[in-house]
């Protein structure tokens, strides 16, 4: 699925390294022109740093993972499969919503309780905004840089992983769906969604964006790690 650790560092990769520390520097103009134009102190700087965390990580990880060659078939599936991936990541993590009731023509959630419905737009620190929006009857989706940034390197990395379970049929397929870094995020996710009402949530709540970044980091590593280690592990 992934580059070889010699290859991570093979010369030729130099453009990608150049990519990434342009990244980087687009981040600290970012936040040194927040820092310096914000109304207000900013309290917790972790909560700045903390979406570049996700954008920073997933854009290495993407730069770095080379899918495999396969079929155009065995693309299209990789393809749905991560499109899926990335769907119920987004309605996890609160970024598309679906009211079925008002879908198939059920009374309106969203007129029933008087929210606002249509398009909106807020500014916000870089990586958490510009944030756009749209509510509507049956569907509402949101758009946060960094947790779409995240979502998506996440389903490219699925992607990757599918193509290279097909390589290896029967025995890959099933290493898939035991994949521990596809199932990191959609887990912690359902856990807490299950456990929302609980003290221990509660108590927790304060340190949801830290346990959710700590979560993606580590899917990160295993998504693109893991099948390297594996092979070198069989040798």
């Amino acid at each position: 699925m992934a580059t070889s650790y010699a290859g991570r560092l093979d010369p030729r990769h130099a453009p990608r390294l150049w990519w990434l520390a342009a990244l980087c520097w687009v981040e600290a103009l970012a936040v040194g022109a927040y820092l310096s134009a914000a109304p207000e102190r900013v309290e917790s700087l972790r909560y700045l740093f903390y979406p570049f965390v996700w954008i920073t990580v997933g854009a290495a990880a993407v730069l770095w993972t080379e899918p495999p060659r396969a079929s155009a078939r065995a693309r299209v599936v990789a393809g749905a499969v991560a499109a899926a991936y990335f769907l119920v990541l987004a309605a996890l993590a609160g970024l598309v919503s679906v009211d079925f009731v008002a879908l198939f023509g059920g009374s309106h959630g969203h007129a029933a309780a008087h929210y606002p419905t249509g398009w909106q737009f807020s500014l916000a620190a870089p990586g958490w905004g510009p944030r756009v929006g749209y509510a509507g009857d049956a569907v509402s989706a949101t758009f946060v840089p960094y947790r779409v940034a995240g979502s998506l390197a996440l389903a490219y990395l699925v992607y990757a992983a599918v193509l290279d379970a097909a390589r290896r049929a029967l025995s890959g397929a099933l290493g898939l769906v035991s994949c521990v870094g596809c199932t990191v995020p959609l887990v912690g996710g359902l856990t807490a969604g299950a456990a929302g009402g609980t003290g221990v949530v509660s108590a927790l709540r304060a340190l949801s964006v830290d346990i959710s970044t700590l979560v993606f980091v580590v899917a990160v590593a295993l998504l693109a790690f893991g099948p390297s280690l594996a092979a070198r592990a069989r040798r």
